[in-house]
């Protein structure tokens, strides 16, 4: 028998659509007139609509399982432990928003729940949405966002918007907010409450917006902290799997692995709903089909590299049909080297090689890549690569061997999905000129506050000092590591800023020509396909000026 999975429950989740309306009758009539022909047209009819999309579910056997349980999943029987608790925060499941449980050997179970309207996931989103970012894609903004703030207002989150308990669990104070019944996040009391209307995304950032991002991001620590000793003293766990979207908030991560009581953490890559397809095949397998479960050292997400990948003879067919001039390198420690050298003399790398990753972040195979010693690469990468606002941080990729010498890791400690954040060792740190620290406190330009250099790798030191630490080991990306050794033996610098090879508002490049088109639409200096190097000076058509005035067009519409 052959079986088809589906992350989530849809009966169940229109009974909370539903009863929700029904609640909140008749202030959410306007919002429910907008959502009901879509759920009567579409979102009640899965298992058709998966039956005629996919030639191979027409002869399976089609599962829904709890979109909590798919979460759950994805994080427990892909992780390198026997036994682990389980911690799922998103904006909202079927009904579930929250759970704890327990995985051990091919099962987990949920223990307790936490419902909606109380939602960790979609207080941060409400705040997301005021700040002037889209719901549920620019909440890693409003994260990258909050280290220029300071929480100013969390007390007037814990005491009015909502009432905090010991053990990680909350209820929200609805009067604050419309996504029960409204068209919008925040209600009228929310924007009184703060000063105003939500911001515009064409208007400049204030102060105010600044202190708020700082303020919600540390109360969603304490939340995800309280949640994780909660779940330590109801399991006795020593390690933790995570998934659901907050999962991804790497600042709330790395201070549950630094301050919390596991002794371990492991975290889903594709931890929102990306990865609920994989938890629920994984569920059905392990759990419904009582299956056995191997548990693969250093775990068995293969390093999230389960994209597509693409044969050198391909690559040739595509790169010359889009007219590039390229050379082709075989001698692998040649190229490394020629990459090496250009990344130490300031050049900017598209890096394009082997199968490509699976979730939000770039890990090396669909990477850009460039020098993180160079005071102004930040902001050259944002603004003439990214085409994105100048405040967003970088990555370090690190050579997991020299994690601890550069970055608060413990020795061995792995960070190799970029979930994790941790601070810049004090050696590796630079003292900003009394000059520079009033321009720090006062600028309003955050580009001026970017271009301070705090630390010997100013490309991916945020402005609190920490950095998105990726690990790179030999086991998960070869090659990438190789071109780390190559890159420390020139420089001695054992570290490169890493950022997705994609530019604002496009998803991450996925073949020989995106990655083509990409290259010719911004002001990138090289480009790597497998064994393939092109240099920007070299080709006939350096930059596509239509491509490059349709991102600039869109970053200033965003």
């Amino acid at each position: 028998m052959n079986y088809g999975a589906f992350y989530e429950k849809p009966l169940r989740k229109f009974e909370r659509l539903l009863e929700t309306y029904l609640a909140f009758a008749p202030r959410g009539f306007v919002s429910f007139r907008a959502a009901l022909p879509v759920w009567l047209k579409d979102k009640l009819y899965h298992r058709r609509m998966l039956k005629a999309g996919i030639p191979q579910a027409t002869q399976a056997r089609l599962v829904f399982t709890d979109h909590h349980e798919s979460h759950a999943a994805s994080a427990f029987f892909p992780s390198p432990f026997e036994r682990a608790a389980i911690l799922t925060i998103d904006g909202v499941g079927e009904w579930s928003t929250t759970t704890i449980g327990i995985g051990e050997s091919h099962g987990i179970r949920l223990l307790k729940h936490l419902r909606f309207p109380h939602s960790l996931g979609l207080l941060y989103s409400a705040f997301t949405y005021y700040c002037g970012f889209r719901v549920n894609s620019g909440e890693y903004k409003l994260m990258g966002l909050a280290p220029y703030g300071k929480p100013l207002f969390a007390d007037v989150i814990l005491q009015r918007l909502m009432t905090l308990r010991d053990d990680g669990s909350f209820r929200l104070n609805l009067d604050f907010f419309d996504y029960c019944h409204g068209l919008h996040m925040t209600s009228r009391r929310f924007h009184d409450l703060f000063g105003g209307p939500p911001r515009s995304p064409e208007s400049p950032l204030e102060q105010r917006h600044l202190d708020l991002a700082s303020s919600i991001q540390r109360v969603t620590e304490e939340c995800v902290l309280r949640l994780g000793r909660y779940v330590h003293s109801q399991t006795d766990c020593t390690d933790l799997v995570l998934a659901g979207g907050v999962a991804l908030n790497c600042v709330a991560n790395g201070r549950l692995s630094r301050e919390g009581p596991f002794r371990r953490l492991w975290i889903q890559p594709a931890a929102g709903d990306a990865g609920g397809a994989l938890g629920a095949a994984l569920f059905t397998w392990h759990q419904l089909l009582e299956r056995p479960r191997v548990i693969e050292k250093p775990d068995a997400q293969q390093g999230s590299l389960l994209g597509p990948q693409f044969e050198d003879n391909q690559i040739r067919q595509d790169l010359d049909a889009a007219g590039a001039v390229y050379e082709h390198l075989d001698d692998e420690a040649a190229l490394l080297l020629t990459i090496a050298h250009c990344l130490a003399n300031g050049k900017i790398v598209g890096w394009f090689d082997g199968r490509m990753e699976f979730g939000p972040r770039a890990l090396g195979a669909r990477s850009i890549l460039a020098d993180p010693r160079h005071s102004r690469m930040q902001s050259i990468l944002n603004l003439k690569i990214k085409f994105r606002e100048s405040f967003r941080p970088f990555a370090p990729a690190v050579l997991l061997e020299h994690a601890n010498d550069w970055f608060g890791l413990q020795p061995g400690e792995e960070s190799p999905y970029m979930l994790l954040t941790a601070p810049v060792i004090e050696s590796r740190r630079m003292t900003p000129s009394e000059e520079e620290l009033q321009t720090m406190e006062s600028s309003p330009d955050l580009c001026e506050r970017v271009n301070v250099v705090r630390s010997s790798i100013p490309a991916v030191t945020h402005v609190d000092y920490s950095a998105r630490v990726q690990t790179v080991d030999a086991r998960r990306n070869q090659r990438f590591y190789r071109l780390l050794q190559a890159f420390h033996q020139l420089t001695g610098c054992p570290v490169l800023a890493n950022t997705s090879f994609n530019v604002r508002g496009e998803p991450i490049v996925c073949t020989p020509g995106d990655a083509w088109r990409c290259f010719r639409a911004t002001e990138m200096d090289v480009l790597v396909v497998g064994s393939f190097v092109m240099d920007k000076q070299r080709q006939s058509d350096t930059l596509d000026a239509n491509q490059r005035q349709a991102h600039l067009a869109r970053f200033e519409r965003d």
